[in-house]
């Protein structure tokens, strides 16, 4: 492969990751609510905990409504700010009433498209506007323009993204019909491990389990991408057979995936040996085959994939095909990624990766060292969605100042494309390098391999407190 060829790769890889990012930061603000519908689904329907007929009322109007609107509106606040928000919502409405299914899919389409729709009509009009007629003109601007994108929505829109969304059911269907849905894991985890798991979570299962859910109660759809089992077997592989740095931080780093959901966790480790993946895919693809076998499912989506919020969004009478999924899962991904590691006989891999990244590290200290005479006063943490991987680096982070006797540095993490302008520094994963160069040109990135233990982690704590002294 050529220079040009990999770097046409590794940009179109961070596009979208980039696009994966953006849907993550359009659910992830109304996570909670989706929860809340989860609850009230698992408890009130018919076949619920506590059936209620007057409580299970609440159970369609507000998948049908109030969670596309509230993508809607955060998707159309991403992209225009608040006037983009309501006209994105306003779109939407024409969806939801045009509509037969639940509109999420449109709702993230439309949403962001009202946002930007706002954003050039006030650019439009922006310098063009009498003195003292300003609010007339935003108001009638924005409901004029809201006017024809109901419209729009209601007839041609709306049509068009049921139709494409019929299409992908029969598609996915077709896979449960024939017994093949585990072979969803063959694109699952490799995506995934590219840090591209929230494109499909948010943009596909998740749209696709609420429809199921609303009629069936349940769907395994929440479970194809998230499930922790095959992340657990393959930290706890390396905590039996693994070598170097590796072995030493697979058990903390299987206690914070497991119990914390943050899969960030586990994606260097399949990195640093390619052929694990052979494992996790094994993994997923049983795990995926038990919750078939025995109707498990989930009310909503876990976020985090989390066993915690697993057994929290189980529905009544299934959580025995959930914990089989999950611990069958689990012991297959062990098992095959067992054998891979004891059949490398190699012992310079984690040497490697550490010697690479000391390397980058000192490189990048060198460089900041003639520039930066003053102390430090920003050093942020950045990630896919800015609250999983980013949060236990920055808390991390500073805990380990803190111990070097520095506390006046402001260490916070945010998702790549939110990451403060005036940040001195920014630390994300190696893979994200890429999207982190093309949303902030120019600022000093520093890499990581390993969010536990890391020899660039040690190198730049050095650095801060060398500027500090």
């Amino acid at each position: 492969m050529t220079t040009q060829t990999k770097e046409k790769t590794v940009s179109t890889r961070a596009k979208v990751q980039a696009f994966g990012g953006f849907l993550t930061n359009m659910v992830l603000p109304n996570i909670g609510a989706f929860i809340a519908w989860g609850i009230v689904t698992a408890l009130f329907i018919p076949n619920g905990w506590f059936p209620n007929a007057d409580f299970n009322k609440l159970v369609s109007p507000t998948v049908t409504y109030l969670l596309p609107l509230l993508l809607a509106y955060e998707g159309g606040k991403m992209v225009g700010g608040r006037r983009g928000a309501v006209l994105g919502s306003i779109g939407t409405m024409g969806l939801i009433i045009g509509a037969k299914i639940p509109m999420f899919l449109g709702a993230m389409l439309v949403g962001p498209l009202g946002g930007w729709i706002m954003k050039k009509v006030d650019k439009f009009l922006e310098d063009k506007i009498p003195a003292g007629f300003e609010m007339i003109v935003n108001n009638f601007s924005i409901g004029i323009v809201g006017f024809i994108l109901m419209l729009a929505s209601y007839s041609l829109i709306g049509p068009t993204i049921e139709y494409l969304n019929h299409i992908l059911t029969i598609a996915i269907q077709s896979l449960v019909s024939t017994g093949m849905l585990p072979l969803a894991a063959i694109i699952n985890e490799p995506a995934k491990v590219l840090f591209l798991n929230n494109v499909i979570d948010q943009g596909v299962y998740y749209p696709l389990g609420m429809q199921q859910t609303l009629k069936a109660g349940k769907s395994i759809y929440f479970m194809l991408a998230s499930n922790p089992g095959p992340g657990l077997g393959l930290l706890m592989a390396y905590t039996v057979f693994g070598k170097g740095a590796a072995k030493r931080t697979a058990p903390g780093a299987a206690i914070i995936h497991f119990l914390g959901g943050i899969h960030e966790m586990y994606f260097p480790y399949v990195l640093m040996k390619p052929l694990l993946i052979i494992a996790m895919m094994a993994g997923a693809a049983s795990g995926i085959l038990t919750a078939q076998v025995l109707g498990a499912g989930l009310v909503a989506g876990p976020s985090p994939g989390s066993i915690l919020a697993y057994l929290a969004l189980t529905p009544k009478g299934h959580f025995l095909g959930m914990i089989a999924d999950v611990i069958v899962a689990t012991v297959v991904t062990f098992l095959v990624a067992a054998v891979i590691l004891k059949a490398d006989k190699s012992d310079g891999d984690d040497a490697f990766e550490t010697s690479v990244a000391t390397s980058n590290a000192m490189h990048d200290a060198g460089k900041k060292t003639v520039t930066q005479t003053e102390p430090y006063q920003k050093i942020s943490f950045a990630c896919d969605a800015g609250m999983g991987s980013s949060a236990l680096g920055a808390t991390t982070f500073k805990r380990k100042l803190k111990k070097l006797g520095v506390e006046d540095v402001e260490i916070k993490n945010y998702r790549i494309e939110d990451v403060p302008d005036d940040s001195e520094i920014v630390v994300v994963h190696k893979d994200l390098e890429e999207r982190m160069k093309k949303a902030r040109p120019g600022m000093r990135i520093v890499t990581l391999t390993n969010y536990l233990q890391d020899p660039v982690i040690d190198e730049l704590a050095q650095e801060v407190v060398e500027h500090h002294e």
